[in-house]
């Protein structure tokens, strides 16, 4: 073994996971949780809760946080660009992105684009690894990403200032104001981010040409409490963002792209003796613009309108005992150039059902049935069951149906569309095991999927291609996340990782499933003294196949990169941090797409103004 392999191995055992919650996400009692389904409906899979400062310390992008605190594996076609997760093996239709409870995965492509996600303007994200298609619809079998904008109410005003300046002409900032009463709560954020992109390839000629690019994004949250029974709250976020995409050589079309997304979400809250209720009513728009050329003004462009109306009641038997029942309705409407006007309508019927046997051991079952105008669903389920052993160890287990349905793309694209489609069907099990010794906290999880109907667009005899049912994949794999937390006199230390290793393959061939590496390692250190912090993380990923026959001559090998951070508080009351980041800190070369390069080592100077 190598000595880089030696180190690599060595550093997976020193770090920490930032340790997915035993039970469901823990919270504050003045804190309203955005996300009521993730918090009472996970104690049997894991959740992974990335605080403000982990969020605070990565790249703006989802993509960067992810990618150096998760398990899950990005496809990058360069930085800013174009980006799609594998999570436990699957695709990027597979894994679903949930802004405050509602799945936000684009319906023209099925997946979301993770760095168009501006994490700062975010107070908490949540990875929960897993099926989950019950509670957030179509897509979720590798898991689901959580965005929330958490109200707080208690007696509070506060304003928050970042700014980070990097090398490329690199921006972000975000400014942020929190205000709240015990019947009141406003958060609201703006972010902007953009950079010229232009860096230089490590070990050969050239710069990145035509990788410019911004985006805004506006986020505010409101809740009032009318009374002890009775809530109301709304969020609302705008993005406006424009990409000029990488070229891989100087005489190739310079292309752009443009999008505007808008997200609205009311919800009425209530709560009563033993039972509660929840109405949510959301409306989401996206809309792009494709320019092949950005020498010329003409593009073409498409956009869809959702209307979702979710509502659920929970029931309380006992202290040992509840159930929630939800019944949602969904309409899509989309237009543009190659799906022309096209609209279809979802409705569902859902239950979950949670019972404690004992102090130790608890139990959770849940079912949906969906009914659609444009394809026929599966019934879907849940069972999980968590039991503690000691206060050392406890087991989960959970067994699921999931499933993925076709996009507007896949149905309507002219000339190509297939109306004939069924959606992706999914079985999954997993096995998970939590230890807790003082400061040291790990879960080792193992699990298994088999997904059948998988959609591909092929070739087809009149010489275009069109998408059908044909790809069955078997998936296994483990999880091993590690966490570690200990305090000496005035020093603090906090080490945290995660490793996964993930065989996904298609049973006709045999094949693992090209951009989808075996192994991927992160690891973090962090040290806090009085008013000084610096930090180091560690990125690995492994060899990944980029064709389906799994030729050796088409691999991406793998790398490690590691950044390196510092700050310091200027003031008493934490209200005055200036720090420097290091990025690629070795200046490795390395991509994750053919000829797409990653930038080399790189510097940001930030800060944080709170007052």
């Amino acid at each position: 073994m190598t000595i880089k392999k030696h180190i690599l191995f060595s550093l997976l055992f020193l770090c920490q996971f930032a340790l997915a919650q035993n039970d469901s996400i823990n919270q504050l009692e003045e804190v309203i949780v955005s996300d009521k389904q993730l918090k009472g409906t996970s104690n049997t899979q894991s959740v992974q809760r990335l605080s403000d400062t982990i969020i605070s310390r990565n790249q703006s992008s989802l993509t960067s946080l992810l990618n150096y605190n998760t398990v899950i594996f990005f496809k990058e076609n360069g930085l800013g660009m174009v980006s799609s997760p594998s999570f436990r093996g699957t695709t990027a239709q597979q894994t679903v992105v949930v802004w405050n409870g509602i799945n936000i995965n684009s319906q023209l492509l099925g997946q979301t684009d993770f760095n168009t996600v501006a994490t700062r303007a975010y107070n908490s994200i949540d990875v929960k690894a897993g099926g989950g298609s019950i509670m957030y619809g179509s897509g979720a079998i590798g898991g689901t990403i959580h965005l929330n904008n958490d109200l707080k109410f208690s007696n509070t005003f506060k304003s928050d200032l970042q700014v980070y300046y990097g090398d490329f002409n690199t921006l972000s900032a975000v400014y942020g104001i929190t205000a709240a009463t015990d019947k009141i709560s406003v958060d609201a954020s703006y972010s902007r981010n953009s950079s010229d992109n232009d860096f230089k390839f490590v070990g050969r000629n050239g710069r990145n040409a035509n990788g410019q690019f911004y985006n805004n994004t506006l986020n505010v949250a409101f809740g009032y409490k009318i009374n002890d029974q009775n809530s109301i709250k709304f969020y609302s976020e705008v993005y406006d963002g424009e990409r000029h995409f990488s070229i891989t050589s100087p005489n190739a079309t310079r292309t752009k792209y443009q999008d505007f997304n808008t997200r609205n979400l009311i919800t009425w809250s209530s709560k009563f003796s033993n039972f509660a209720t929840d109405l949510r009513l959301a409306y989401i728009t996206e809309h792009y613009n494709y320019f092949e050329d950005t020498t010329g003004d003409g593009f073409t462009g498409g956009g869809v309108k959702s209307f979702i109306a979710k509502y659920n009641v929970d029931y309380i038997f006992s202290k040992n005992s509840m159930a929630t029942a939800i019944i949602d309705y969904t309409k899509n409407n989309g237009e543009g150039d190659g799906i022309g006007a096209s609209t279809r309508q979802i409705g569902g019927v859902s239950l979950f059902y949670k019972y404690n046997v004992s102090d130790r051991w608890n139990t959770e079952a849940s079912i949906r049935k969906e009914i659609s105008d444009v394809y026929k669903s599966p019934v879907l389920f849940s069972v999980g069951s968590k039991y503690i052993f000691t206060e050392v160890y406890q087991l989960k287990l959970n067994f699921s149906r999931n499933y993925r349905i076709p996009t507007f793309n896949d149905l309507y694209w002219a000339g190509s569309g297939n109306k004939d489609l069924k959606p992706e069907n999914a079985y999954q099990l997993e096995v998970g095991n939590n230890f807790r010794f003082k400061n040291l906290r790990f879960s080792v999880t193992a699990y298994g999927s088999k997904i059948d109907d998988m959609i591909r667009w092929l070739p087809t005899n009149a010489g275009n291609w069109s998408p059908i049912n044909t790809d069955k994949v078997t998936i296994y794999g483990a999880e091993v996340l590690l966490g570690w937390t200990k305090k000496l006199n005035n020093h603090y230390f906090d080490l945290s990782g995660t490793y996964a290793y993930t065989s996904s393959k298609d049973e006709r061939t045999n094949k693992q499933l090209f951009y989808v590496p075996y192994h991927k390692l992160t690891g973090s250190l962090s040290h806090n003294y009085k008013k000084f912090a610096s930090y180091y993380q560690l990125l690995y990923t492994g060899e990944v196949f980029t064709t389906s026959d799994n030729n050796p001559k088409n691999i991406l090998e793998g790398f490690m990169v590691s950044n390196i951070g510092a700050d310091y508080n200027f003031s008493k009351n934490n209200t005055f941090k200036v720090g420097v980041k290091v990025a690629n800190l070795w200046n490795k070369e390395y991509q994750s797409l053919p000829s797409r390069y990653m930038p080399g080592r790189n510097f940001t100077i930030y800060l944080n103004l709170n007052y």
